[in-house]
């Protein structure tokens, strides 16, 4: 089994020390009594559930993979009991609304227990992470009766949610959509077609599901403009809400035998006339799944966090007991037949890779979901508006990096344990696995990175950038002269030169070329990630430094360290992948389809 222990020393640090969270978050209106005991207590018990209760079943879950018979899917052994007890414990409603019998906490917390689950159990934690995409999606753009009548039974875990879009001849295009709606009486819709790739679409687990279904109504335009959302149940609504109606025209056809993430069912869904309610305005599909898709993107983020932190903790445990060869600066322990792992340089150069990046990224990570409560609560508009820019921004970004990081710290422990890690006795190869969808399911990392050129960076004459932009530069400004932190500054200075070059670039050519603009995407992405991480870095070796003299039980020597190993062995890719971006697209457009 892996090893893993709930970072909270390094959470606690982002949250309080880094980002400020008792002035960011608690001043918030309907979060005052999120303080850092509340916030604290909630993180000790999440760590307490996911390790004890979901971590043992990870490896069982794998191999044993849900069974599907006659339409009937049932999660591996002991699923069942650990959502009930996930449910009972009040999991489901941690940020729901308390109208609906939420607990109204910010999504900051839920981001950090989405964490928790997707490192000890990434499978189990797919069933109720598609019913918060599904709730957000109904408390946005559902009537107040459709509310009413599901939000409570979401909020508390009885009814899960999904999320119908990709169909087996259109996934990323989906104006090629062919699920029809036909309108009944009473504001009801028969809804007709198949969904493939379905997450959670049938389980055991609850007692309902709900699917929020992209189809076109007969009046439709062609295109993404006549897509429109329906909430189709598994069984109908009754008439108060509490109670269920009969079995509806949707059915599971089967389920899909994939690499990874086997606990968790990937259905293809058959929808046959199968009654729906319209979620939204007619032709308003679009606007309302992303509601829903932009919070899945995040938390498909958080997946590549939670699975690169597992993978990072299980390799130091077995660099320091694996002992091969010697120390080339001679025996470490000479008492020993051979020395342990850790030793060896390019075992520590993995290590702080995975390290460095994982840390960076989750304090990423958590200032924007901050900044998502910020966006929600805060009473001043233009204050609120500037925190959805920045949000809106790093979607992408912590959408792609956190998932490419994800895999790539999998791929380094795989390395670190050798043949090891390769068999499946050790868990590191299902690591491997399970990480390497969430590269690819809510839009893939390619269209992560051209949603960030195409649509953000010109968004409101560049104001989502301008959310990044000023406060990286009113650091640089603040801290250039300080010589104790030149080593950190500069960097993050040159790196960020480089961004805001490559921004002008590729907006100047991206406008005269759309194809220059697809060229640059995905190493412009990457280039933004590194520069904002070098920010995270700079920011943390300001503060650690100033903590080093109380710094007891060295937490503060390691951040300094990691800081500095960022600086100096990752940052400096940043300059190549300017380098990549400059050189246009002509490296990779000269050559004609045929010569490949």
């Amino acid at each position: 089994m892996v090893s893993y222990k709930a970072p909270l020393d390094d959470i606690r640090f982002c949250l309080y020390d880094l980002l400020g969270y008792d002035d960011r978050v608690t001043t918030l209106p309907g979060c005052e009594e999120a303080t850092r005991d509340v916030v604290d207590a909630i993180l000790e018990e999440g760590a307490r559930f996911c390790e004890n209760e979901l971590l043992p079943l990870n490896q069982s879950g794998d191999s044993e993979g849900c069974h599907f018979d006659k339409g009937v899917v049932r999660t591996p052994k002991g699923f069942k009991e650990a959502y009930a007890a996930y449910r009972v414990a009040g999991w489901t409603g941690l940020a729901a609304d308390p109208t609906y019998g939420g607990q109204g906490l910010p999504k900051t917390l839920e981001f950090l227990v989405q964490e928790l689950i997707c490192s000890t159990n990434m499978s189990f934690g797919m069933y109720p992470g598609l019913s918060h995409g599904a709730y957000n999606a109904l408390e946005t753009w559902g009537s107040d009766d459709l509310k009413a009548r599901t939000l409570p039974h979401l909020a508390d875990g009885r009814w899960a949610g999904t999320m119908c879009l990709t169909e087996p001849h259109c996934g990323t295009d989906l104006g090629l959509i062919h699920t029809r709606a036909e309108p009944l009486e009473s504001q009801r819709y028969a809804i007709t077609g198949q969904k493939i790739f379905i997450s959670a679409g049938e389980h055991d687990l609850t007692e309902n599901i709900l699917h929020l279904v992209l189809a076109r109504l007969p009046d439709a335009p062609s295109g993404t403009r006549g897509i429109s959302l329906f909430l189709v149940p598994k069984f109908l609504l009754g008439e108060s809400g509490d109670d269920l109606g009969q079995r509806n025209g949707v059915s599971c056809g089967s389920i899909e035998e994939k690499m990874g993430i086997k606990a968790s069912s990937t259905c293809v869904m058959n929808f046959d006339g199968a009654e729906g309610y319209l979620v939204g305005e007619p032709h308003g599909g679009m606007k309302a799944m992303f509601t829903m898709m932009n919070a899945a993107r995040l938390g498909v983020g958080i997946q590549g966090l939670g699975l690169a932190e597992t993978a990072y903790q299980s390799a130091v445990a077995y660099a320091r007991e694996r002992r091969q060869g010697r120390s080339l600066a001679g025996p470490a322990e000479p008492q020993q037949k051979a020395d342990p792992i850790i030793v060896h340089p390019d075992v520590r150069k993995n290590l702080m890779t995975m390290r460095a990046l994982t840390e960076g990224s989750r304090a990423l990570a958590i200032w924007v979901g901050m900044e998502l409560d910020v966006a929600e609560r805060h009473p001043d508009m233009a204050r609120r508006q500037e925190a959805d820019d920045f949000v809106a921004l790093m979607t992408p970004v912590i959408k792609a990096f956190c998932t490419d990081h994800g895999f790539d710290a999998a791929t380094r422990a795989q390395q670190i344990y050798g043949g090891h890690g390769y068999i499946k006795e050790q868990g590191i190869e299902q690591l491997v696995r399970d990480a390497r969808i969430t590269q690819i399911y809510e839009g893939t990392n390619g269209i992560q990175a051209l949603d960030l050129v195409g649509r953000k960076l010109g968004q409101n004459m560049g104001r989502l950038l301008r959310r990044f932009f000023h406060p990286v530069h009113g650091f640089i400004e603040e801290n250039q002269t300080d010589p104790a932190l030149a080593i950190y500054v500069l960097p993050l200075a040159k790196a960020f030169s480089r961004l805001q070059q490559a921004t002008a670039w590729v907006a100047q050519q991206g406008l005269r070329d759309p194809e220059e603009a697809g060229a640059a995407a995905s190493d412009y992405l990457r280039l933004f990630a590194f520069v904002a991480l070098a920010y995270v870095w700079a920011r943390t070796a300001k503060l650690c430094l100033a903590k080093q003299e109380g710094d007891g039980g060295g937490f503060y020597r390691a951040k300094i360290n990691t800081a500095d190993f960022y600086m100096a062995r990752i940052l400096p890719e940043s300059n190549a992948l300017f380098q990549q971006i400059m050189a246009g697209k002509k490296p990779l457009m000269a050559m004609a389809a045929d010569d490949f």
